[in-house]
C-alpha cells in the first residue's frame, strides 16, 4: 500500500530506483507471536486516562472524505470501558522497552525507512531512491526508531518526541512488553472526539480558532515549502498543544497512530454496533489522526473522522502510536451520558 501519507514497504518492490527490500526470516518477524519479556511494574509508564463506556455517531458528518478511505456512512457504536494512553509513546518510552528487550524493529531488520526529503539526516550514499507515487518519501539505509531523520540524527535529541519508524508489527512487541494493546479504530475515534459529538477536530470545526494553532501540520506549499510558521517541520514533543476534554494530547497532526484494526474502506456499512473490531482479514492496517505532512491541498485526513491504513511491516518518519487497555470491573467509571 502507498497512500500519500505514509509510504508503504512494498512500494519498493513496485519502483526500479529502490533497492528490493530483503526478505525477513519469520523467526525474526515481529508479531503476536514474537513476544519478549513483560515490562517491570511501574517502569517508564505512559499517563493513562480512563474512559467510561457510551455511545457515539463514528464516522465523517461533514461529507469531506475521501470515498476510497470509507469514512461514511456515520453510523451508532456503543463501546465498553477502556482506558487509553495521553500521549503517542515517546521516543525515551521507547528506547526503554528496546533496551530491556532488545527487539529489533522491522525498519532495523530491513536496513531502511521512509524519511521525508526536507527532514533528511544522512550522507547521500545512504539513499536509496523515492516512493513512487510520493517522491517527496525517500528510502534511506539506517533511518528507524533510533535516527527518525537517517544516521547523522539520534533520538536522544527529541526524547519527549513521538516515536517514528516502527511498523504495526513493532508497536503490538511494545504492546506486550507494556502489558497494553493497541485501541481499536472506534475506540480511538471516541477518545479523540473528546466528548463532543460532530466536530471536525478535537477542539471544535474551525482549524485556526481566533488564528491560533492547535495541532502540528503543514504549512506552506507541499511538500516543497515549509514556512515554519509554527516553528516545526517535522514532530512537535507530546504535549505541545492543549488536549482534548477526554484529556488526550494531539489526535489531530503530528503522527499518525496504529490502531488494532485491520482495514476495509467498506466496513463502516457492515459494523457492528457494539465494541467493533474492524475486519478479520485484511493487508493493511488502521492508522489514525494524520501527521505533520498533512496539509488540505492535498490530504485533510487530520479531521476526527479520516482514516489511512498501510502494511503492518511497513514504517515512516510521521507514523508512531499510542496504547490502551482494558479496565478491570472496578476501575469502570459510570455509564456516559447521551450520545458522544
Amino acid at each position: 500500500m502507498d497512500s500519500c501519507c505514509t509510504p508503504g514497504r512494498t512500494a519498493a518492490r513496485e519502483n526500479t530506483t529502490l533497492l528490493p527490500v530483503p526478505s525477513v526470516p519469520a523467526s525474526l518477524a515481529a508479531s503476536p507471536e514474537r513476544r519478549p519479556e513483560r515490562r517491570p511494574e511501574g517502569q517508564d509508564e505512559p499517563e493513562f486516562v480512563d474512559l467510561p463506556g457510551g455511545e457515539f455517531l463514528m464516522g465523517d458528518g461533514f461529507g469531506e472524505g475521501y470515498p476510497s478511505d470509507g469514512e461514511q456512512p456515520v453510523h451508532r457504536v456503543e463501546l465498553t470501558a477502556f482506558t487509553i494512553a495521553t500521549t503517542t509513546v515517546t521516543n525515551a518510552q521507547f528506547a526503554a522497552f528496546a533496551a530491556a528487550t532488545g527487539h529489533r524493529t522491522d525498519a532495523e531488520l530491513y536496513g531502511s525507512s521512509a524519511v521525508f526529503h526536507l527532514a533528511l539526516r544522512a550522507r547521500a550514499r545512504d539513499v536509496r531512491g523515492q516512493a513512487p507515487r510520493t517522491p517527496w518519501w525517500l528510502d534511506v539505509a539506517g533511518a528507524d526508531w533510533a535516527h527518525p531523520a537517517g544516521s547523522l540524527s539520534h533520538w536522544e535529541e527529541a526524547p519527549d518526541h513521538p516515536v517514528v519508524h516502527v511498523s504495526w508489527d513493532d508497536a503490538i512487541a511494545y504492546c506486550h512488553w507494556a502489558g497494553a494493546r493497541l485501541p481499536t479504530e472506534a475506540e480511538w475515534e471516541y477518545a479523540a472526539r473528546g466528548g463532543h459529538p460532530g466536530r471536525r477536530y478535537p477542539w471544535g470545526d474551525p482549524l485556526t480558532p481566533d488564528g491560533e494553532d492547535r495541532c502540528n501540520i503543514w504549512h506552506g506549499t507541499f511538500p516543497t515549502h515549509n514556512t515554519l510558521s509554527d516553528g516545526r517541520l517535522t514532530t512537535a514533543p507530546v504535549r505541545s498543544y492543549p488536549p482534548n476534554d477526554h484529556g488526550l494530547y494531539e489526535t489531530s497532526g503530528n503522527v499518525w497512530e496504529w490502531c488494532a484494526d485491520w482495514f476495509s474502506p467498506a466496513y463502516y456499512r457492515r459494523s457492528p454496533r457494539h465494541n467493533p473490531l474492524g475486519p478479520r482479514t485484511g493487508t493493511a492496517r488502521v492508522t489514525r489522526g494524520g501527521s505533520y505532512l498533512c496539509h488540505d491541498s492535498y490530504c485533510n485526513r487530520y479531521r476526527l473522522a479520516a482514516r489511512s491504513a498501510n502494511t503492518p511491516e511497513s514504517s515512516a518518519g510521521n507514523c508512531g502510536f499510542r496504547i490502551a487497555r482494558d479496565l478491570t470491573e472496578d476501575k469502570r467509571p459510570g455509564p456516559a451520558d447521551g450520545l458522544r
